[in-house]
């Protein structure tokens, strides 16, 4: 299933993304309840918060997903209509990324101003503020699967694209926590190529409207199937 390659991808495009990279060695401190200078310097970090963090930011992304899909059912009878929406959405979204055009509200990032807490919840409830605060920043790439998701058949395949872009970003941002000196590192040399991450990433959502206008999508997926036959499970 081609979709499921394309969001997880899209997760780890969201995670190098200019409002989330350069601002993970901050996240990690204000989750794990230490200064950024202890964060560096701790040779091991709990990731358990991190982990909850990200459970917190993956209930919004999937909720958002389930939404999609359900309004997408709404307008069943018209799906060729929504397949052509959903492709045009997906082709300005990747324009913005290309650096095409420029909608200043998708650079926008909502920030929370929370104060830590003891509570062993704190760090899901403040992954919840920050799916949503998030959201308008990598809102290209996210709306861009959330497109995808409206027209996926059922609720389960829409919701499972939003679980695998989850993982995508999540992943990644648990192992940096784990190995977070390391990261500082290979982040530090990376910040150059960000914008290069985000045309690539542009130019694969492009791809993937035109796909979806030509309804050649799925010919690709039965391709790709056919060359991993354990991701048919997945579809």
């Amino acid at each position: 299933m081609i979709e499921i390659l394309i969001s997880f991808g899209a997760g780890l495009i969201s995670f190098l993304s200019p409002c989330v990279l350069p601002l993970i060695p901050g996240y990690i401190s204000y989750i794990s309840g230490q200064s950024i200078q202890e964060t560096i310097k701790s040779e091991k970090i709990n990731t358990f918060p991190l982990i909850l963090f990200c459970f917190g930011f993956s209930s919004v992304f999937i909720i958002f997903g389930a939404s999609a899909s359900l309004l997408g059912q709404l307008f069943l009878q018209n799906s060729e209509t929504l397949k052509l929406i959903a492709g045009i959405i997906i082709i300005i979204f990747s324009f913005q990324l290309i650096g095409i055009i420029n909608i200043s509200y998708l650079n926008f990032e909502k920030r929370f101003n929370t104060k830590q807490s003891k509570n062993i919840l704190f760090p899901y409830i403040i992954g919840l503020a920050f799916g949503f605060g998030w959201t308008p920043c990598i809102g290209p790439i996210l709306g861009s699967i959330l497109a995808l998701a409206s027209i996926e058949e059922t609720l389960a395949r829409a919701i499972t694209l939003l679980i695998f872009y989850s993982l995508g970003l999540a992943l990644p941002f648990i192992l940096s926590g784990y190995l977070i000196q390391k990261f500082l590192l290979l982040s530090k040399n990376f910040k150059r190529n960000i914008n290069l991450v985000s045309k690539i990433g542009g130019i694969t959502l492009l791809i993937t409207g035109i796909l979806i206008l030509t309804n050649k999508l799925q010919v690709i997926g039965f391709y790709i199937i056919e060359i991993f036959p354990f991701m048919q499970k997945f579809g």
